[in-house]
């Protein structure tokens, strides 16, 4: 049976700003009883219990403009934020010789920051290289991924998975299924509001599917480990109007 105590126990320990509290009240409700206890007892699944919640930190419901769906969380303890597509083994964006190690190996964000470039003015599609990243005057710009994350939240985009849960690829399927019902619930209580819905990829396009869903306007983008998504018209206009790049709002 479900502990009256599972759903605001998740709640306060996986840290939501009081706006979201009875939205994931009844979201988390839908979750089954024996998964609710999972999710309070294993220690084992990423992000962890204490960051299970963690993009429902980042601003109140009615400041959401965007939902920027991704699949799960990454499947390392350093990396996995409880945030999509915020890894939390990055730090600095850029270095010397151009975007840093790190950015450079993880290759949905190196493509995601060659396309802010692009979106900016700052680089060009004929060039992309790390000498031509390098050349650039970094003056004003974001240094780190805490501040790109900061960016999107301020521009309004809730950075959500299909799956809160990560604990093995080979049970991913099965974590997303659970987690639809939750979604499901998440998503009519937004159709209040003039939220709309980014979809990186195919596995994420299964969003669209959900009934609630039907009600948002949906940005159907290929996933950014593809190359064409740096130079794609729609991802250049979608978060080029975000002015995600610089961390004042203004070139210098």
């Amino acid at each position: 049976m479900k502990r009256e105590s599972d759903t605001p126990s998740l709640i306060l320990s996986g840290g939501c700003r009081r706006g979201w509290r009875p939205i994931i009240a009844g979201a988390l409700e839908k979750l089954p009883a024996e998964y609710l206890s999972y999710l309070l007892e294993n220690r084992e699944y990423l992000p962890g219990k204490e960051r299970l919640l963690a993009a429902f930190d980042a601003m109140e419901p009615d400041e959401v403009k965007y939902i920027l769906f991704g699949q799960d969380p990454y499947p390392r303890r350093e990396s996995a934020t409880g945030y999509a597509f915020i890894d939390g083994r990055v730090d600095r964006i850029f270095c010397e010789k151009g975007l840093c190690k790190e950015v450079n190996r993880a290759t949905s964000l190196r493509n995601f920051m060659k396309m802010l470039l692009v979106a900016a003015g700052e680089l060009k599609c004929g060039d992309l290289s790390q000498s031509a990243i390098a050349s650039i005057a970094k003056d004003g710009m974001i240094e780190t991924m805490d501040e790109l994350k900061d960016k999107l939240s301020d521009a309004g985009v809730l950075l959500l998975n299909s799956s809160l849960v990560f604990d093995g690829a080979a049970n991913s399927g099965k974590h997303i299924s659970l987690w639809r019902p939750f979604m499901e619930s998440l998503l009519d209580a937004l159709s209040a509001y003039d939220v709309k819905l980014i979809l990186f990829g195919a596995h994420a396009a299964k969003i669209e599917k959900l009934e609630a869903a039907a009600k948002m306007e949906k940005i159907k983008l290929p996933h950014p480990y593809n190359h064409s998504f740096i130079c794609l018209k729609e991802a250049l206009e979608l978060f080029g109007s975000m002015d995600l790049l610089f961390s004042k709002g203004l070139k210098s």
